[in-house]
C-alpha cells in the first residue's frame, strides 16, 4: 500500500455537500450529480490530474462514477484508470461508491464485440472487472438498443450478470419509451427489475419528453442525463470564438465546429444572458433546467479539471426556476 492510499481521506462533511434522489422506485439514492469518465481519463490523459477530479467529486458528495467498456481512448483505458485510482485511494471507500459500466458499442473486433447479444455482454462485463480490479460493478446497462438481438436474449443477459454475482443492478441507455417498456417488462417477468435510464437530454436535445420521462415514471425506473451541456456549447466557452483547447478544436470525433452556427450561438448569448439573472452560470442554469424534471434523478458530468466539476457542483445552489423563466427559456429554444 502506497502513500497515496494511507493519506487520502475523504472530507467529513461530504454527504452535508450533496443532495441526493431515490433512484426510481428502488432503494438507491443517486447524487443529484454523477461524474462520468467518457472524455478525459484515456491513456494519455494526465493520471494525477484524473485521481484529483476523482477525489474532488467524492470530496463533495459525489458517490457514483460511470464508466462504459470503450471509454478511453484506447477502449478500455477509462477503466483501467478507474481501476488504479481505486486500488491506490478508495479501497476503504469501496461500499459508499457506485460504479456502472455498459457494453453494446463497438469493442473488439469481429461479430462478437458490439452491440446487444449474450456472449457480448457477459464477456464485457468480465473484461470490465477485470480492468477495474473488481468483484462486481453496481450498475451495469446495455449502452444502445440492438435492432437485431432479440431484447429478451439481451435482458436475460442482464439478468444472469446479476445472478451470477458481477452486478447488483442492470439499466439501459437510449431505449426509446416503447422499447424501455418492453425491456422493463422483461427484467421484471425474470425478477432483475431494471433499475435506471440513461438518455441523452439536455436544452437542445429533449427527445426524452416525447413519452420517455412518462414511461420511466410509470415503470418505478430512474433516470440519469447525459450530456446535459450538449458536449460544452451549453456554456460561456464558446461565446467569443472556438477556444484552442475546447473539445471542437482538439477532438472532432463528438462535436464539430462547424455544428456551432450563428443561430445556436445566438440561442446561447440569449440563455447565457438568463443565466446571468439568476445569479448562475450558462453551465449552472442548463444542469438545474434538466433536474427540474421530478424523473430525472441525477445528471452526469464530466471535466477535464476540478473547477469545472466545483462550477457544475455550484449549480444545486439554485434549482428552483419561476413560471417566468421557464418561459423565458422556452422561448429561445423554440
Amino acid at each position: 500500500m502506497n502513500s497515496s492510499t494511507q493519506n487520502y481521506i475523504a472530507s467529513p462533511i461530504r454527504y452535508d455537500k450533496m443532495q441526493y434522489r431515490r433512484c426510481g422506485k428502488s432503494g438507491i439514492l443517486l447524487p443529484l450529480l454523477s461524474l462520468g469518465l467518457w472524455h478525459n481519463f484515456g491513456k494519455s490523459d494526465d493520471f494525477e490530474k484524473a485521481k484529483s477530479i476523482v477525489k474532488t467529486a467524492f470530496d463533495n458528495g459525489i458517490t457514483h462514477f460511470d464508466l462504459a467498456n470503450n471509454y478511453g481512448p484506447p477502449y478500455g483505458a477509462a477503466e483501467e484508470t478507474f481501476g488504479r485510482i481505486l486500488k491506490s485511494d478508495f479501497k476503504s471507500y469501496r461500499d459508499e461508491l457506485i460504479i456502472s459500466s455498459k457494453a453494446g458499442w463497438d469493442m473488439w473486433e469481429g461479430p462478437y464485440g458490439n452491440f446487444g447479444s449474450r456472449k457480448y455482454l457477459i464477456a464485457s462485463c468480465d473484461q470490465s472487472l477485470k480492468r477495474m480490479g473488481l468483484d462486481y460493478v453496481d450498475i451495469f446497462y446495455h449502452h444502445r438498443p440492438d435492432p437485431d438481438t432479440p431484447l429478451e436474449e439481451t435482458m436475460g443477459a442482464l439478468d444472469q450478470i446479476v445472478r451470477s454475482g458481477k452486478a447488483l443492478y442492470v439499466g439501459i441507455s437510449q431505449y426509446n419509451a416503447k422499447d424501455t417498456a418492453k425491456a422493463s417488462k422483461i427484467l421484471k417477468d425474470l425478477g432483475t427489475p431494471c433499475l435506471i435510464h440513461q438518455p441523452r437530454y439536455n436544452m437542445f436535445d429533449r427527445w426524452v419528453e416525447d413519452g420517455l420521462l412518462s414511461t420511466l415514471n410509470s415503470e418505478g425506473i430512474g433516470a440519469i442525463a447525459f450530456s446535459p451541456l450538449e458536449q460544452g456549447i451549453l456554456t460561456d466557452k464558446y461565446l467569443d470564438g472556438m477556444p484552442a483547447d475546447s473539445r471542437a478544436v482538439k477532438d472532432g470525433r463528438y462535436l464539430k465546429a462547424n455544428t456551432i452556427t450563428p443561430k445556436i450561438l445566438d440561442k446561447v448569448k440569449n440563455l447565457n444572458s438568463i443565466a446571468n439573472n439568476r445569479g448562475q452560470s450558462l453551465a449552472q442554469m442548463a444542469v438545474a433546467w434538466i433536474l427540474r424534471n421530478p424523473e430525472i434523478t441525477t445528471v452526469l458530468v464530466g471535466v477535464s479539471k476540478e473547477d469545472q466539476l466545483k462550477d457544475n457542483i455550484k449549480a444545486l445552489d439554485n434549482l428552483s426556476f419561476t413560471s417566468d423563466e421557464l418561459n423565458e427559456i422556452e422561448l429561445v429554444l423554440n
